[in-house]
């Protein structure tokens, strides 16, 4: 199973975040703002600084979709919303390519290609884990408590919890009361797909589109199931409590991961021109890894997403391990500046012990935060529905009530991204930990 932002959960359940980034010999080439929408001078600007002739570019297929497997031989990729391209090159003209570059001010920045990875489920807590919580806990309640308070008022003192009718994190975020559904919307959801056959999605209006050579638009991991259910899925499913939040949003769904959870930037970059080039008002993504240092090119795709009208969501990542005293950081793509980063709350409106501290340096920062432990959603058929936790969980919590803001107020881009912050609620947590505070819906 993958681990959280680019973690291995092992055997013994235990994450592990000494995954070695890996790439894939090709470079990210972040082009300037001079070049940017002009496809002769990206052209004249690659063939300068590296020996391609065969270009493939997004705007060359329809509704900006590229077929990443027809591509995948072509010596340069241009994405052509973003004014990033990636480029092919043998280990040999590696550093030829990167002096190059760097002589040239039409090219802001180049970057190895790398791989990132669903941001999974973070693993379950021990049982010592659970019962120090407990006993810490009751400790401090007995000291602070009136006299003769009863035990079941510290019952009655939980948050929040799973109702018949309502997830806790619907209950949390205002979702239940507010009065938006999302509707003329366009939320993309940028991951391992969606199980297509879903029930709960029947007579949905959406789009699915594969940028994972081989591989269908159909979710053969859960994942991306999962993150889709929360930030579109329906009002009144049948059966089960309501845990969708724009529910009458129309979904993209990009399939940027395999159904092993993994895919380099290509997939995601191509996922997100799609998104952009279609109108999308929030993209969300589930994914990453663990990298400190801010992407060039993601930062120079979220710049541009938002003077776009696009507001990118991003999970923080799933790297901490805050019994052990280790608060982990912000990867890739969230930790950029440009992109909102989400951290993961639990049903007492605590930081999870998994969710990743902003980072102690230019870029990193999380900005705001969403439920993201125990959450209830869909999963591919047959199971239905599982319930997990993450980062990866909260992620798509924002992106949903960030639909609900743009239709209430017609914010898009940088707008709305004030909109939704200025609507979080505060918590008494550090803001390196949860940013802003819990996204809340409109009335």
């Amino acid at each position: 199973m993958q681990g959280g932002s680019g973690g291995v959960v092992g055997e013994e359940g235990v994450e592990r975040s000494d995954r070695t980034v890996a790439t894939t010999g090709r470079y990210l080439v972040v082009l300037s703002d001079e070049v940017h929408g002009d496809d002769s001078a990206i052209d004249e600007t690659l063939r300068s600084v590296a020996p391609v002739s065969n270009i493939a570019r997004t705007s060359d297929f329809a509704a900006s979709a590229l077929d990443v497997g027809e591509t995948g031989a072509a010596d340069a990729t241009v994405f052509s919303e973003l004014g990033i391209a990636v480029v092919a090159a043998d280990p040999e003209g590696g550093p030829s390519l990167l002096a190059a570059a760097e002589a040239d001010p039409r090219i802001i920045a180049i970057e190895p290609e790398r791989v990132l990875y669903a941001i999974d489920e973070s693993p379950p807590l021990s049982t010592d884990y659970l019962r120090g919580y407990r006993d810490a806990v009751s400790h401090l309640y007995d000291q602070t408590a009136p006299a003769g308070a009863s035990e079941a008022a510290v019952e009655a003192a939980a948050a929040f919890a799973d109702t018949s009718e309502l997830t806790w994190g619907l209950q949390a975020t205002r979702v239940a009361k507010s009065h938006r559904s999302g509707t003329g919307i366009r939320v993309a959801v940028l991951d391992t797909g969606l199980d297509l056959h879903h029930p709960d999605f029947a007579g949905r209006a959406i789009t699915p589109q594969s940028f994972v050579p081989g591989e269908a638009p159909q979710d053969g991991h859960g994942h991306g199931t999962h993150c889709c259910g929360t930030s579109c899925g329906p009002k009144a499913p049948a059966g089960t409590r309501r845990y969708g939040i724009a529910f009458e949003a129309e979904i993209f769904v990009g399939k940027v991961l395999s159904n092993q959870g993994s895919g380099p930037d290509t997939n995601i970059l191509a996922g997100m021109s799609w998104a952009i080039a279609n109108g999308c008002r929030v993209i969300s993504m589930s994914l990453g890894a663990n990298i400190q240092t801010v992407s060039a090119a993601y930062e120079a795709v979220g710049r541009r997403a938002l003077a776009a009208g696009t507001l990118i969501v991003a999970a923080a990542g799933n790297n901490a391990s805050r019994r052990f005293g280790n608060f982990g950081f912000v990867g890739i793509p969230a930790n950029s500046p440009s992109i909102m980063a989400v951290a993961a709350v639990d049903s007492q409106l605590q930081i999870a012990d998994f969710s990743a501290r902003s980072n102690p340096m230019t870029g990193g920062q999380v900005d705001i935060s969403g439920p993201g432990v125990a959450v209830f959603s869909t999963w591919p058929m047959p199971n239905r529905y599982n319930t997990i936790s993450g980062t990866s969980m909260a992620t798509p919590h924002v992106a949903g009530i960030s639909a609900l803001w743009s239709e209430a107020t017609g914010a898009i881009g940088s707008a709305l991204w004030s909109t939704v912050v200025q609507a979080a609620r505060r918590l008494h947590v550090p803001a390196v930990d949860v940013g802003a505070g819990l996204a809340r819906a409109p009335h």
